[in-house]
C-alpha cells in the first residue's frame, strides 16, 4: 500500500483550503476530500436563474477576505483572483425616500449623518485606524494575550455590549441608530443580546480600512484561486468524495475536518471521548436563512439614490424594527417585515449578467429548519423601498433552509454561521479547550466556521487549525 499524505482536509471551502495551503505551505503532503461534485463550500456561484445570470449562492460580499491575516498574505492575484469596490459599502434606505450610507471615508460618512457626525468619529474613528491591528487581535488565536492591547481593549469595551444599547447610547438621529442596528444584525441573534455590538463595530469598521468588495466574476473566484495555488504548492483536491468515517482517512498523519459539531460526531463519534461528544452534542446552531435570487431587467429602482450606488443594502427600516425582527426569529416567528440582507453585484461586476440585464442577492434570518416560504415579505420589504421592483423580475429562484443545508452540509437548519455566534459560543467554540481546533485525539482537528472566530469567508479557522497541528502530531 502507498504511504498516505501527512494530513487530509475534509471539506474544500474556503476554512479547508486555508488549513490545506498553510500545511503545504510548511512542506507537508496535503489531499482535500470533497463531498460535493465541486469545490467552494459557502463560495460557489452558480446560474440559478436564467441563462447568463451568474448568482453568489451564498457569499457574496467580502470585506474578511481582504482584512483575514490568512487570505490576504496569500498571492491569490497570481491565480486570478480578483476584486471590485463599490461607490458605496453600503447603504440602509429608510421611509420617505432618504438612506443612511457607510462611505469608505470616516469622515464621508458622518457628515452625511447630520446630528450624529461627532459621535460617529469617537465612536468609529478610533477602529477604523487602528483596523490592522484590531483584526490581528479579533482574527487571531482565541487564548493569547492581545498583541495590540490598548487598541484591543478599547474596542473591546464597546464589543460587549448590546447593539441596541450602543446605538441608542451614542446616536440620536434614525440614520445612525440604523446603519449600526443592519450591520449587528448580521449576528443572527437579537440586537439586545451583549456582544451583538462587536458585529456592527468590526463591519462598520472593515467599510473604512479594507471596503466591501465584490470578487469579479463570483464568489466562487475566492476557492478557486485558494485551490490554484494548493495545486501549486503540490496539494491534492478529490471532488466527490465523502468522508463517512475515519476509515475513509486513516492513511494520514494528522485529519482536519472542515464540519460541524454535528457530522464531526457522524464520522468520528466513537473514537471521541464521552465528555467531549457530549459538548459537540450540546453545540447550538443558530436561526436559519431565506434566500432569494432574482435575475432582472434592469437595476433596482431604489427610492434614495445612496442604495443605487452601494454593494450591499441592508432592508428593514429603523432601529426599532429590526431588532423587533430578529427578536421575533429567535422566538420561532417568521418576521411580517424581516431584515433583508440585498447584494447588487452586477452593478459593479457585468460579467454577473447579460448586458443591461442584472442580478439581485436577498436572504432573511427565519427560525433554524424553518419550511416557510418567505418570498412575499422579502418583496414586501423590496417594494417598500423601492416602488416598482417586482415589475422588474424575469425570474427568481428561491432557497429555503433545508436547500441551504443540501447546498452546503455544514448549513445545518439552514445557519450559514456554522453555530449560534453568542457570548458562550464565541468562547467555547465548539468546546471549551485551551485550543478549541484540538479534539482529545491527536491526530484530530476541527477546522471549521464552528471554531473561533467563526463564520464568514476569511479562512481564519483553517490557518489557525493548521498551526495546531503543525505544533502537534505534524511537528
Amino acid at each position: 500500500m502507498a504511504e498516505g499524505p501527512d494530513a487530509i482536509v475534509v471539506g474544500a471551502g474556503p476554512n479547508g483550503l486555508a488549513a490545506a495551503i498553510a500545511l503545504a505551505r510548511a512542506g507537508r503532503s496535503v489531499r482535500v476530500l470533497e463531498a460535493e461534485p465541486e469545490i467552494g463550500g459557502g463560495t460557489r456561484t452558480e446560474e440559478l436563474t436564467l441563462p447568463g445570470f451568474r448568482h453568489d449562492v451564498c457569499s457574496a460580499i467580502h470585506p474578511l477576505t481582504l482584512a483575514s491575516p490568512a487570505l490576504s498574505a496569500l498571492p491569490l492575484e497570481e491565480h486570478g483572483l480578483r476584486f471590485v469596490q463599490p461607490d458605496l459599502a453600503l447603504a440602509h434606505p429608510l421611509d420617505g425616500g432618504t438612506a443612511a450610507a457607510l462611505h469608505r471615508s470616516v469622515d464621508d460618512t458622518a457628515s452625511s449623518l447630520g446630528a450624529d457626525a461627532a459621535a460617529y468619529r469617537r465612536l468609529i474613528g478610533p477602529a477604523a485606524r487602528d483596523w490592522r491591528p484590531l483584526m490581528d487581535d479579533l482574527l487571531g488565536p482565541p487564548v493569547r494575550l492581545p498583541r495590540h492591547p490598548i487598541a484591543t481593549g478599547r474596542f473591546g469595551l464597546l464589543a460587549i455590549r448590546s447593539a441596541a444599547g450602543l446605538a441608542r447610547a451614542r446616536f440620536t438621529t434614525e440614520p445612525a441608530r440604523a446603519l449600526v442596528a443592519g450591520n449587528a444584525a448580521h449576528a443572527m441573534q437579537p440586537l439586545e443580546n451583549r456582544g451583538t455590538a462587536a458585529f456592527a463595530l468590526m463591519l462598520q469598521m472593515l467599510g473604512h480600512g479594507v471596503g466591501w468588495p465584490v470578487a469579479v466574476g463570483g464568489s466562487a473566484a475566492i476557492t478557486g484561486a485558494m485551490a490554484s495555488l494548493l495545486r501549486s504548492l503540490g496539494g491534492e483536491i478529490e471532488t466527490g468524495a465523502p468522508v463517512t468515517s475515519l476509515a475513509d482517512v486513516e492513511d494520514a498523519r494528522a485529519v482536519l475536518m472542515d464540519v460541524t459539531p454535528r457530522a464531526l460526531l457522524r464520522i468520528a463519534g466513537d473514537a471521541l471521548p464521552r465528555r467531549y461528544a457530549g459538548a459537540l452534542r450540546g453545540f447550538r446552531y443558530g436561526p436559519g436563512v431565506f434566500k432569494l435570487d432574482y435575475a432582472l431587467s434592469e437595476p433596482v429602482p431604489w427610492a434614495a439614490e445612496e442604495p443605487r450606488r452601494a454593494g450591499t443594502v441592508h432592508v428593514g427600516g429603523t432601529l426599532a424594527e429590526i431588532c423587533a425582527s430578529e427578536a421575533e426569529v429567535a422566538r420561532g416567528i417568521h418576521p411580517r417585515r424581516p431584515y433583508v440582507l440585498v447584494a447588487q453585484q452586477s452593478l459593479f461586476d457585468p460579467s454577473r449578467a447579460p448586458d443591461g440585464k442584472h442580478t439581485l442577492w436577498a436572504y432573511c434570518h427565519v427560525p433554524n429548519g424553518s419550511t416557510f416560504d418567505m418570498t412575499e415579505a422579502i418583496e414586501d420589504q423590496l417594494e417598500r423601498f423601492a416602488p416598482g421592483f417586482r415589475d422588474l423580475v424575469l425570474a427568481r429562484h428561491a432557497m429555503g433552509p433545508a436547500a441551504m443545508e443540501a447546498h452546503n452540509r455544514n448549513y445545518v437548519g439552514g445557519d450559514i454561521n456554522g453555530g449560534a455566534a453568542n457570548l458562550r459560543q464565541l468562547l467555547a467554540r465548539p468546546a471549551l479547550r485551551p485550543v478549541p481546533y484540538t479534539t482529545p485525539d491527536p491526530r484530530l482537528f476541527i477546522c471549521s466556521s464552528s471554531t473561533p472566530p467563526g463564520g464568514g469567508v476569511h479562512g481564519m479557522c483553517g490557518w489557525l487549525a493548521a498551526r495546531a497541528a503543525l505544533r502537534g502530531i505534524l511537528r
